[in-house]
Order: C-alpha cells, then sequence, then structure tokens
C-alpha cells in the first residue's frame, strides 16, 4: 500500500544506521541556537502586552480594550503565518532549503529590532498601532517559513535513522526561545519600576532579539545546503510547477495526518505551557511569583522532553513513541489540574511533570517529515502545519473559557485529553495499517 492511500507513520528504525557525525552536530546546534533566538523574537511581544497596550492606543482606552487590541495584534503573527509558510516552501522545494532557513530569520530580525525603535501614539497618533500590526504580520510571515523549514533543514542533513532526534533538538530550541523571553521579561520587570518601562523598558528586549536575530543570521551562513536537495537538483527531479498542487493531487493522507498531530502539539503547547500560569493564577488562586518559578519548571521540562521523546523515537518507531507520549501527556494533564482544583499542593512538582510530557510534540516535526517526499516535503510540511497552528491556535484561547464556563475547571485538561486521544487515534491506525502490510511471520517449530 503507497503513502497515498494511507494514514500510515514511514518508521526508520534499526538497521546500520552511522552515527551524528561532528558536522551533523553543528548542524543541529546552530539550527537550534538560531530557532531559539527567532522563537524568542516572535514570543517576547505577548510577554509585554500591558506596556504596549499603555503606549500604542489613545490614553481614554479602557485597559481591557486596550488589552484586547494589543492581543488582536499579537494573533495577527499567527494569521500570518500560513502566507509566509506556503511562499518561502515553494521557493524552499524549487530553489534549496539553505536560502529560505536564512531568509526566515533574517525577516524576523528586521521587524524585532523595527519594533524597539517605533514611536508611539503619543507622538505619531494613530499610525502607532498600523505600524505595529504591519511589523507583527512580518514576523508571522518569518515564523511561518522558519519553523518547518528548520525541521526539513536538520531532517535532510542526519541519517534517516536520526532524523527523530535531529527534528527534537530543533523543537528543543524553540522552546528555549520560549524561556528565554520569559526570564528576559521577569529581569526587566523585577529591575525597573512600571514607569522606566514604560519609558524605555519595553524596548529593550525588542532591540536585544533584533540584535540577536542578525547574530543568527550571521550563524546560518556557516550552513550547507542539505544533501537531499542538492541530489535531487544534480538528478533534477525538483518538483515542477507547483509543488503545493502536488501535494492537493497525491499526498492528501500525508495532510491529514499532519494537520492532526499538529492539533495536539498546540493543545499542549498553548494551554499546558502559555495558558497555565494565567489559569492558575485567576482560576486557582497560585501566586504570581509561584505561577512564573513553575512556568520556567515546565519550560525547561519540556526542552529536556523533546530531546528525550525524538531520542526514543528513532529507537522503538515515531508511531510507538506518539501513542506512549500521548498516554503520558493525557495522564500527566489530568494529574495537574486535578491537584490545582485540590489546592495546588504538588504544584512544582506536577507542573515540570506535564511540561515533560509535553515533550511528546518533540516526536511530532519527525511525523510531518517523513510524510511527503523530498520533492514536495517543504510545501507538504508548511502547509499542514500553518494552516492546522493558525485554525487551532487561534481557536485554543476562547474555546478554552468556553469550556471553563461549560464544563468547570477541569476542562483545560480535558481538552489536552481530547487532543492526546487524537494522536494515540492516529498512532493506533499507522500500527494496525503497518501489521497488515508487514504481517509478523507465523511459527514452523
Amino acid at each position: 500500500m503507497s503513502e497515498a492511500t494511507t494514514l500510515a507513520i514511514p518508521e526508520v528504525t534499526g538497521g546500520a544506521a552511522r552515527r551524528l557525525d561532528r558536522r551533523d552536530a553543528r548542524t543541529l546546534l546552530l539550527s537550534a541556537l538560531g530557532g531559539a533566538l527567532e522563537f524568542y523574537d516572535f514570543v517576547v511581544f505577548v510577554f509585554f502586552a500591558i506596556p504596549l497596550s499603555h503606549l500604542f492606543f489613545p490614553p481614554g482606552t479602557v485597559p481591557w480594550l486596550a488589552q484586547l487590541q494589543v492581543f488582536g495584534i499579537f494573533a495577527a503573527g499567527y494569521l500570518a503565518r500560513p502566507l509566509g509558510g506556503i511562499v518561502m516552501a515553494h521557493y524552499g522545494d524549487k530553489r534549496g532549503r539553505k536560502r529560505m532557513f536564512t531568509l526566515s530569520v533574517f525577516l524576523m530580525a528586521v521587524p524585532t529590532l523595527a519594533i524597539g525603535l517605533l514611536p508611539v501614539y503619543a507622538q505619531v497618533g494613530v499610525l502607532a498601532p498600523l505600524l505595529l500590526l504591519l511589523l507583527r504580520v512580518v514576523q508571522g510571515i518569518a515564523v511561518g517559513g522558519e519553523v518547518p523549514g528548520a525541521w526539513v533543514f536538520v531532517a535532510e542533513h542526519v541519517p534517516p535513522q536520526r532524523i527523530g532526534f535531529a527534528c527534537a533538538s530543533l523543537t528543543s530550541g524553540l522552546t528555549v526561545g520560549i524561556l528565554i523571553g520569559s526570564l528576559v521579561a521577569a529581569a526587566i520587570n523585577g529591575r525597573m519600576s512600571p514607569a522606566e518601562v514604560l519609558d524605555h523598558g519595553w524596548r529593550l528586549p525588542f532591540l536585544v532579539g533584533g540584535v540577536f536575530g542578525f547574530f543568527a543570521v550571521w550563524l546560518r551562513r556557516w550552513l550547507s545546503e542539505t544533501p537531499v536537495f542538492e541530489a535531487m537538483h544534480a538528478r533534477r527531479e525538483l518538483a515542477s510547477g507547483l509543488p503545493l498542487r502536488q501535494v492537493f493531487e497525491r499526498h492528501l493522507p500525508g495532510v491529514l495526518l499532519s494537520v492532526l498531530v499538529t492539533w495536539m502539539l498546540t493543545a499542549a503547547i498553548l494551554v499546558i505551557i502559555l495558558m497555565t500560569p494565567l489559569i492558575v493564577q485567576s482560576a486557582f488562586h497560585v501566586t504570581p511569583a509561584r505561577a512564573f518559578l513553575g512556568s520556567n519548571l515546565a519550560s525547561f521540562a519540556l526542552a529536556l522532553g523533546c530531546l528525550g521523546y525524538g531520542w526514543l523515537a528513532d529507537r522503538i518507531g515515531y508511531a510507538r513513541a506518539l501513542l506512549f507520549g500521548a498516554l503520558g501527556l493525557l495522564l500527566c494533564s489530568y494529574a495537574l489540574y486535578l491537584d490545582l482544583r485540590s489546592g495546588a499542593a504538588h504544584f512544582l512538582v506536577l507542573y515540570p511533570l506535564a511540561g515533560l510530557a509535553v515533550g511528546v510534540t518533540g516526536v511530532v516535526p519527525a511525523l510531518m517529515v517523513t510524510a511527503f517526499p523530498p520533492a514536495v516535503r517543504f510545501s507538504g510540511l508548511s502547509f499542514s502545519y500553518n494552516i492546522a497552528y493558525a485554525l487551532f491556535g487561534g481557536l485554543t484561547p476562547p474555546l478554552i473559557s468556553l469550556l471553563v464556563k461549560r464544563f468547570g475547571v477541569l476542562a483545560p485538561a480535558h481538552y489536552v485529553a481530547f487532543a492526546a486521544v487524537i494522536g494515540m487515534a492516529v498512532a493506533a491506525r499507522s500500527l494496525a495499517a503497518r501489521s497488515r502490510i508487514h504481517p509478523a511471520p507465523t511459527s514452523v517449530a
């Protein structure tokens, strides 16, 4: 049965695979570092939403409306991701992975630096929020090409039996970017008064992020084009016409698989890592300092969990790692929220444990990379991932609010559990399909 007719997850385990050599390690390290710096640029915006809401809208705007408008501008970055992903993936499949890999981080560095230099509403009026919106859209376009492009880039540099760990190391780097943003925000807010933050402190993380971004551009000049793309180019096997059209015509099962596992990824990251620190303060009355500590511990555990699950996927197979990890995500999510409902006595233990369980998302990029053939890999992965992330990422926060009103404080855990069940269903279907294609040998004793 071909890939075009089944939802089975390709498995590349075992065999006489070579180890990662020094060149592979350098590629993974530089790619993960650049991804961390770029993702820091993308997420640091949300950590300074309150001062931005005061500075970029009319003074008479009520606080809740100003914050809503700032979060709307933040969301615009997510909505722009599919555009950047589709366009950059097209050229990545036609002209090379490295060019787009470098362009994406450059497109992130420029608007991040520019945000730090923007005039505020008191200086230029309504032009201020419009410029902020424009720069946020450019950031969204950049990250839409960066994340899938980075997964494809590292996957095509390493041996097939090491794709799981390679993609997971990149995902771990992105997580470190979130952690850096959180720590920078805490340092600025801890060392400066609110008046100093409003005056100039809010500019610092964007200026630093822009400089870091250009440093990442410089780092990526030391990377080489992927051997897979160079081989396709030499054999003249690059996609003809529109790669995305070929994805729709021949690889819809790969698109469906990628959308479903991305749903699990967004639910785990958004609810457990990004939303829970706010939920525990508002719904469970955990102090901000304790919530912040738990959030950082969970983010650090997530970075380690990604690496662990990537290592595991290369040894037992992507489908089995997904099945095992999704079950762990379900159990740890309920353990965390049941403890919160009971008084949060074990919050600082169970939250990092849940973060470690979210590390199953480190398996997801390897699933998507291997779901598409090399000629249309960038386009297929980028379209599926960015469309799913824009859809589920945009719907999750308001949906969680509605579910809490309907089902109570365990609703976030219910939602993550539902997404985890989807991941387990994908893994189970893949294992069943694989057993039909390759049945176990019968005994002849």
